[in-house]
Formats: structure tokens, sequence, C-alpha cells
């Protein structure tokens, strides 16, 4: 790879304090080729993203089938459906075509992935184990559960993600949003003309809310910044130590993202007991997510009393 090929696909990482070690070996290379590839033939991220939603839904499908070859071409489909969530992001990156409909296309992309494969999960369940035959319903109820969770666990993971990168790059290399703004900005549209984009920041704004619950001496730490730079220009030794009480949170906000959730989901799908993935997602990735909530408030309590205090 060329210098200047370097530098494009450094550019188009988000930044290595939050890149996972799975995307970096592996997703991020083939992101980049993706996107290379997809910024010569004049394809846009919204597209790609599209494309992947079709791969991982077909991915899902194949998983229904107590087979094992159909269950590996289920896996390729879905590591290749997120080859291609890695490459929009880096395209938009590169070729600077950022959008909020690209953001929750992102978003959703993920969703509709395991919404098809805990359906697949439940309809396999119910046809091929004893036990579920006899309660059909109960898989139903643990899938439902186990989707809400994951939907926190994952929006969490983002949110703590957009956060560190706000201290690393400032406003410009995040997309944090409060949800007051959404809101603000969704009733100063009217709806003539602006009926797809309102209902799009109605959902952004609802997400966004339901990250900002969980993040309440986050909203505290965010308001005291504002108080005192308004203009977002903050200290830079105030970034640096944030960035660095942060830091140690990354890794846990990477296992709650897709690769880990792929390796289980693989895993219990090579053991013919897929529903080992929900129980999974039900206790490890839930006492991550309640560990790493708990230490990322007490950092942001800690440094609201210290930037109260005048410390910076």
């Amino acid at each position: 790879m060329s210098l200047k090929a370097k530098s494009s696909y450094r550019q188009s990482l988000k930044s290595l304090d939050t890149e996972e070690h799975i995307d970096l070996a592996f997703y991020r290379p083939i992101g980049y080729a993706w996107a290379t590839l997809a910024a010569r033939l004049g394809i846009g991220p919204n597209a790609i993203t599209i494309a992947g939603i079709f791969l991982g839904i077909a991915a899902g499908v194949l998983f229904y089938f107590n087979n094992i070859w159909l269950n590996i071409t289920g896996m390729l489909l879905l590591i290749w459906a997120n080859s291609f969530d890695s490459a929009d992001g880096q395209l938009a990156r590169m070729t600077h075509q950022y959008s909020r409909i690209g953001r929750i296309l992102d978003g959703l992309c993920g969703d509709i992935w395991f919404l098809t494969i805990y359906v697949a999960i439940c309809l396999r369940e119910n046809v091929t184990s004893t036990f579920f035959m006899g309660h059909p319903w109960l898989i139903w109820v643990i899938a439902v559960v186990t989707g809400i969770c994951h939907a926190k666990q994952a929006a969490m993971a983002d949110y703590y993600r957009q956060f560190h990168l706000y201290f690393l790059k400032g406003t410009d290399g995040s997309e944090l949003d409060t949800c007051d703004e959404l809101r603000a900005r969704n009733r100063s549209l009217p709806w003539r003309g602006n009926f797809w984009t309102k209902i799009t920041l109605y959902v952004y704004a609802n997400y966004t809310a339901n990250q900002e619950v969980f993040a309440r001496s986050m909203q505290r730490l965010r308001a005291a910044i504002q108080r005192r730079w308004s203009d977002g220009q903050l200290p830079a030794a105030f970034r640096e130590d944030f960035r660095q009480a942060s830091l140690p949170l990354m890794k846990y906000t990477n296992i709650l993202s897709f690769n880990w959730r792929t390796i289980a989901l693989f895993t219990a799908l090579f053991l013919r007991m897929p529903w080992l993935y929900f129980a999974f997602e039900l206790t490890v990735l839930n006492v991550l997510l309640i560990y790493m909530v708990c230490r990322h408030e007490s950092i942001c309590r800690r440094f609201t009393t210290e930037l109260n205090d005048g410390k910076y």
C-alpha cells in the first residue's frame, strides 16, 4: 500500500481509541477496499448500507435451518454484510458524505439483522427443540427480553464511543446529539415537503432520549461544559484527562458491539443450540453493560465536580 493509500485508510477510521482489534485486523481493511471501489463507481454510503441490510436479512433466514452448511453460508453472508457496514462509514469519512439519515440507517442496519436472526432462532427452536416445542411461547418471550437488552447495550456502547470521540476530536469528529436539540429541529420543520425528515428526526430523538436516560451524570457534565465553554473550545488538558479516564472503557463498548456477538452466535450455531446466544446476551453482555454504565457515570461525576471546583 502506498503512502497516499495508507493516509487515506487512516482517515477512513473513526479513531484508534475506539476501533476494535478484530475490526482493525479484518473488517476495516476489507471495508476500505469496498469503500475505494464504491468511490470510483460513484456509489454513496447509504446504498452500501442498504445492500448490507439485505445481506444480513439473508444470513438470518439461513440460520433458521438445522443444517450446518446452510448456517455456515449464513455466517459468511453476515460477515460480508458487516464488511459493508464498515465500508459505508469509511466511505462517508473519505468523501465527506455525512448525513443524519446515513447515521440512522447505519444504526438500523444491525437492528434489522438481529431482528431477523432472533425470529429465525425462535422458529427453529419451536421446530427442533423438544423443550421449546412443549412451551412454544417461552422462546418468544426470551427473544423479546433479549432484544430489549440488545438495543440498550448497543445504544449505550455507541453513546459512550461518541462522547469519547467528542473529547478526542471535538464536535467535527463526533456524532453526539441531544434529544432537546433534535426535537427543536423537528418542531421547526413544516410537515409539507419534510414528511420523511420529520419521521426520521422523531425516531432519532427518541433513540437519543433513551441513551440520555441511562447517562444522567453525563448529561450534567455536558451541561457544565456548555456553561463553561459555550463555544465548544475545551482546554487541551481537560480533553486529554477525560480521554485517559474514558479510554479503558472503550474495550467494553467494543465487546457490546458486533464482533463478539457474532462469535457467540456462530459458536451457538456450531453447537446446534442457537438459544445459547440469547443466554450470552442476557448474562455476559448485561453484566458488562451495568459495569460500563456505573464506571462511566462515576467518571462523569468526578469531572463535573472538578470542573465546578475550578480545576480547569
